[in-house]
């Protein structure tokens, strides 16, 4: 068969390449260009990286088309590349037991692609492929061809709204910046992204990253803006160099610079590499920290539309806000606004983790169920357990109950059950997970994470910690539960920023779905699942012990005593609750309670 066309597409995201994609990339390069391949095959043949393919868990994933029919291959090793080039590339035969099957497609049956539709398709390093994709086609119309009020008309139409957490309407905010006149203007993009299990605008820009340049580029458009900062952590080093790499290639091709698209407009993009703190995601101490100062933030007002950057306007929009503004100018407001529901329109990207069989980068409506999510995309509870909890929105978010799986996801939905949406983490409990556990985890985040400057925050939080410490080491009292509940109010009312004002909702939807395993650590001293391990005592089950001696040689403590093939005993003084007893023992002969 005549082919007009092979192109083979390597996962090259963080988790492609930790699977082995560059191995799996050069592996393919080599076959290609290897003696025993047809000429007329290699002029046909083209091999590149993509960015993240959604379906992390069963990377590397390689795509082969030929004439546009394409084909997916999941867990490839280099040693597999021969034979899917000999057999698949040459003969057209698709090597099908390596192919992906039903849960492949099940995982995007139900998702909507805006922001990662080119992701897994376009060589996130050839700015060439972004343009055959009708890259900067959008930037290109609105410098050419429209008013910067009808591009924020466009998108107030659109109904887009901050994807970063706080959900406020893009084009308001733009319209804001816009009515300011100030020779001086900036559009700073938040990839700032600090969420523990949140990976999505990494991956966005990992992925794409011409996309979020085109964004600002409109952004600035719209706003007036001569100069715009991407501020990136510098613990994300492969979307790093990308972006760097993609601000050369739109700067040489003259889509940043001087005089863009022939018109009488400046616009140049910096990268701000951010240390690692997370309420530096937090706008105002962003802000401090481009300016060279330390990042804490800032009493509002003033905003930063009005008064941001050095005191100028500023508008700030995460990664993927950005990155939806290039489909939405050259598709239209209405055909965003067709996805979603009436207050929360288009796509949303989360990362889904947690205990879950498909982990992995997702999109889907806004207005989608948490059922849809966590049974048709994700495949259900690993193992299979019971679900207990989803926890939205990371250390900002809440937890909720299995029970309210038919809950929308939306801003409004998930904020009248007390989370958010976040910037878009979305961690999948079950019946193995202590609730109580997980909302100490993120308090204990939060206030390690906590700037200091307020008294609420850096206070309050190391109170809550303690509270959480004393309930999960048994040493809780039942006043502790109206203890947690009144000094979470009072530091949601009177914290300075966005990370103090949420810190408390982990703990008080817990406490809210979940209270009887609080009530559970502190009446009966006893942790439900297991896992608060000063609860837990373990013993021998003596019928059920052989005598084995696995458990005495595997005790690091030395609290094990017993002779050959007799029953041994577990001193309660002496064991440290480490459950490598448990562990070994094959004659599940170790109680734990």
């Amino acid at each position: 068969m005549q082919k007009n066309n092979i192109e083979i597409r390597v996962c090259m995201g963080t988790g492609g390449i930790a699977s082995g994609g560059a191995e799996v990339l050069d592996a393919f390069r080599r076959e290609i260009e290897s003696s025993g391949i047809r000429a007329s095959v290699r002029e046909n043949c083209s091999t590149h990286r993509v960015g993240c393919r959604g379906l992390c868990a069963k990377d590397v994933l390689v795509d082969v088309a030929i004439d546009d029919e394409k084909v997916t291959y999941q867990y490839i090793k280099p040693d597999m590349v021969s034979r899917i080039v000999k057999e698949h590339v040459l003969e057209n035969t698709p090597v099908t037991e390596w192919t992906v099957g039903e849960e492949y497609h099940n995982f995007h049956k139900k998702q909507v692609k805006v922001v990662l539709s080119d992701c897994g398709r376009l060589d996130p390093e050839s700015i060439d492929d972004y343009i055959a994709a009708d890259g900067y086609e959008a930037a290109r119309n609105v410098f050419t061809s429209w008013t910067p009020e009808q591009v924020i008309a466009e998108m107030k139409a659109s109904g887009l709204r901050g994807r970063g957490g706080a959900g406020f309407p893009t084009g308001t905010k733009w319209e804001l910046a816009r009515a300011n006149v100030n020779d001086d203007k900036y559009i700073v993009c938040n990839a700032d992204e600090g969420d523990p299990g949140a990976f999505m605008d990494r991956a966005v820009i990992e992925g794409n990253p011409h996309s979020v340049i085109e964004g600002m580029l409109i952004g600035a458009f719209a706003i007036g803006s001569k100069k715009g900062y991407v501020y990136i952590r510098a613990e994300y080093p492969l979307a790093v160099d990308r972006l760097r790499l993609a601000i050369r290639e739109a700067t040489e091709r003259g889509f940043l610079g001087k005089k863009i698209f022939g018109s009488e407009l400046d616009f140049e993009i910096a990268v701000k590499l951010g240390a690692g703190a997370f309420v530096c995601g937090e706008e105002t101490a962003l802000i401090a920290s481009i300016e060279g100062q330390r990042g804490m933030p800032r009493s509002k007002p003033p905003f930063p539309v009005n008064k941001g950057l050095w005191q100028k306007p500023t508008v700030i929009n995460n990664v993927e806000t950005l990155a939806n503004i290039p489909y939405i100018m050259r598709k239209g407001a209405t055909w965003f606004a067709s996805y979603g529901t009436e207050k929360s329109k288009g796509t949303k990207v989360f990362a889904l983790t947690g205990k879950i069989m498909n982990t992995g980068l997702i999109e889907v409506p806004m207005g989608i169920t948490l059922q849809e999510i966590i049974y048709d995309i994700g495949g259900g509870i690993e193992g299979g357990k019971k679900l207990k909890a989803v926890q939205t929105g990371g250390p900002s978010g809440g937890c909720i109950p299995a029970d309210m799986l038919d809950l929308n996801v939306d801003y409004e939905s998930l904020a009248k059950v007390g989370s958010i949406v976040g910037s878009g983490g979305m961690i999948v409990l079950n019946e193995d997970d202590c609730m109580v556990n997980m909302a100490k985890y993120f308090i204990q985040f939060t206030q390690e994470e906590s700037c200091g400057k307020c008294v609420p925050c850096r206070v309050g939080t190391k109170r809550l910690l303690e509270i959480m410490e004393r309930v999960t080491t048994g040493q809780g009292k039942e006043s502790d539960l109206e203890l947690l509940e009144a000094l979470s109010a009072s530091i949601k009312v009177t914290s300075l920023c966005g990370l103090g004002q949420t810190a408390p909702n982990p703990v008080l939807s817990t406490l809210k779905y979940f209270r009887e395993e609080f009530e559970a650590h502190i009446r009966d001293k006893k942790c439900p699942a297991k896992v608060c391990k000063e609860l837990i005592i373990y013993s021998v089950i003596e019928d059920a012990c052989k005598g084995c001696g696995a458990c005495l040689r595997a005790c690091p403590a030395g609290a094990i005593t017993g002779e050959k093939k007799k029953p041994h005993r577990i001193d309660p003084e002496i064991c440290i609750r480490c459950g490598a007893c448990f562990d070994v023992c094959k004659f599940k002969s170790v109680g734990r309670d």
